[in-house]
This record gives C-alpha cells, sequence and structure tokens, in this order.
C-alpha cells in the first residue's frame, strides 16, 4: 500500500505503456509524451497492455522511485481515452486503482442500521 501525502497530484498515463520500461525509460516519457517534470512531487502512474501490471514513478527528493504491482485476479481500471494524455486523480482514487477497485465509481454499500 502507498500511503500519498495531502495535495499531491497523481496523474494516470491515458493508453498502455510497455512495462518493460525501468526509472529512466519512464522518466523520459513523462517529460517527453507528457510534458510533465518526473522530478516534481507528482506521481505517474502506467499501466501495461493487458491490465494486470500497474507502475508509480514518483520522485522523493533524493531520487526516482519506482512501486510496480501485478494483480492476480482481474485488471486495473484505466480511463478509455487515447493516447498522449494524462487524468488526474486524488490518492484515494489511487488507494482504490492499487487494490484493483473501479476507481470512478466505488460503490459505498454500508448504511447505518439504527440511528443512535
Amino acid at each position: 500500500m502507498m500511503i500519498v501525502p495531502a495535495g499531491v497530484k497523481v496523474h494516470l498515463a491515458l493508453g498502455y505503456t510497455d512495462m518493460r520500461k525501468g526509472l529512466d525509460g519512464l522518466a523520459t516519457l513523462v517529460q517527453e509524451h507528457l510534458r510533465k517534470d518526473p522530478f516534481s512531487d507528482h506521481l505517474f502512474a502506467f499501466r501495461g497492455r493487458n491490465a494486470s501490471r500497474l507502475k508509480i514513478l514518483f520522485w522523493d527528493g533524493n531520487g526516482l522511485c519506482l512501486f510496480t504491482k501485478r494483480i492476480d485476479q482481474g485488471g486495473f481500471i484505466w480511463p478509455r481515452m487515447s493516447t498522449g494524455g494524462t487524468v488526474t486523480l486524488s490518492p484515494a482514487q489511487l488507494a482504490m486503482l492499487i487494490e484493483g477497485i473501479d476507481w470512478r465509481t466505488p460503490e459505498r454499500r454500508w448504511r447505518p442500521a439504527v440511528a443512535g
């Protein structure tokens, strides 16, 4: 589980990414294709073609970090838009994404049974 400080922006790279890319390849992708600064306080999330792999690139102040997850059942929910841009998520939506939950429309089923 990743803990994301309040105020940190999370960017999902639209489309799919070659999951063979490492730190340098993803940082170059952020800089050249997404036109963003990979050394900012933002997180950049990438998904593989079959939706079972996720990589998140971030700068921790003195080096690039890479979080990777392979989900065993289902897949990571991603926007159905063309490649080349990003969609911004909140830290709560990122937590749902990492867990394989549909972050776009989470189901909130709990209701109190009685008042008081």
